[in-house]
């Protein structure tokens, strides 16, 4: 063996790498499933790139890689948590793996918290300070964190080591379209509930005079409230409703969208759909809350407001976008690559520590 083939370590070359995803849904999802989407991503940027990747996921996951499907099948389950620890244990404890990243349960790390190889836990949803704590301490610092946005970790940026990596899209799936027609309506993408702002799209629909295209599902649990709200104004014509879309939809409603409408009333942790549109080219305005400012560049790639009336003045405004910049940002920031480029960056930064006694 050669020096330079000595010195060719891990942390320069192929990595073996093991993700897990949530056992609910398989990777990728066959309808809905933003997480399983990433994963699947991710997963496929790994393997373009040379890494061995093992996915331990539900047994109809069809991504590539080593496939290693979970035993339980309920995350709410004791008794399937149990027994996917001890699978993914297993596999570590097998030494075929230089990293463990982790999308699904903390608790599924449990056993090799002290002993496992670096590992890396993702959230995409809220996040529990206490399980945070917990994960640090029981793996003495070992384990470390991300998140998919600075506003989702500021409550526990002081716990542990984290990263951020957004999320992203497949480029393939969403085709530039440079330009649109001048009657081209705004969009609306989303579940059809309150917190999502779909009645306040309505309202800048009708303040501009512009035409509206919502999609989406509607939530039992949310109903009445789509109803009263939102049905009264689906006239078929101005307001139009075309219930939920698959991906070639998604692609073809977004691209033909003058803008996209973001006017959410929670502290979203990312909004794919955001991504999405800027993919297409397609301007986003949205409101300043959770990451839209972090994935909306205002002025450049859309326009980030505090009120209904700053959203409805940014429609006006939404000529002076290039939509050439809307998908040069998602294919720096939102894309398979970036995201592949930026997990890896973290897998290789932990190994390194991991052999300096860093970690």
């Amino acid at each position: 063996m050669t020096a330079e083939m000595s010195d060719m370590t891990p942390a320069q070359g192929p990595l073996r790498i093991a993700l897990t995803a949530d056992p609910e849904l398989p990777v990728p999802p066959k309808l809905y499933g933003g997480i399983e989407r990433v994963v699947d991503l991710l997963a496929r940027g790994l393997v373009e790139r040379g890494h061995d990747v093992t996915l331990f996921a539900h047994p109809e996951s069809r991504s590539v890689g080593r496939l290693s499907p979970w035993v339980g099948r309920d995350s709410q389950s004791r008794r399937d948590t149990v027994l996917n620890a001890a699978l993914l244990a297993a596999g570590v404890a097998a030494g075929r793996f230089d990293v463990v990243h982790s999308f699904s349960r903390i608790a599924y790390l449990t056993p090799i918290l002290p002993f496992g190889p670096p590992m890396l836990m993702t959230y995409q949803r809220e996040i529990s300070p206490r399980t945070v704590g917990l994960g640090h301490r029981l793996s003495g610092g070992r384990l470390e964190f991300s998140g998919i946005s600075r506003w989702m970790i500021e409550d526990v940026k002081g716990v542990g080591r984290w990263h951020i990596v957004p999320n992203g899209v497949s480029l393939a799936t969403y085709d530039f379209a440079p330009t649109v027609p001048e009657g081209a309506p705004l969009v609306f993408l989303g579940r059809l509930e309150e917190i999502k702002g779909p009645h306040l799209a309505i309202e800048i629909a009708h303040r501009t005079g512009l035409p509206l295209i919502l999609a989406g599902n509607v939530p039992e649990a949310h109903a009445a409230w789509f109803e009263a709200k939102v049905r009264p104004h689906i006239d078929g014509d101005q307001i139009r409703y075309v219930g939920p879309v698959d991906d070639a939809q998604k692609n073809r409603l977004l691209g033909g969208a003058r803008a996209f409408l973001m006017p959410i009333l929670w502290e979203e942790p990312f909004g794919i759909v955001m991504a999405e549109a800027l993919a297409c080219g397609t301007p986003v305005i949205g409101t300043r809350r959770g990451a839209v400012p972090e994935v909306v560049e205002d002025g450049v790639s859309g326009f980030v407001g505090d009120t209904v009336d700053d959203l409805v003045e940014a429609v006006g405004k939404i000529g002076s976008i290039e939509r050439s910049a809307c998908r040069e940002r998602a294919e720096a920031h939102f894309s398979g690559p970036a995201v592949t480029a930026g997990y890896e960056a973290v897998y290789r930064a932990m190994i390194q520590r991991r052999r300096a006694g860093r970690g």
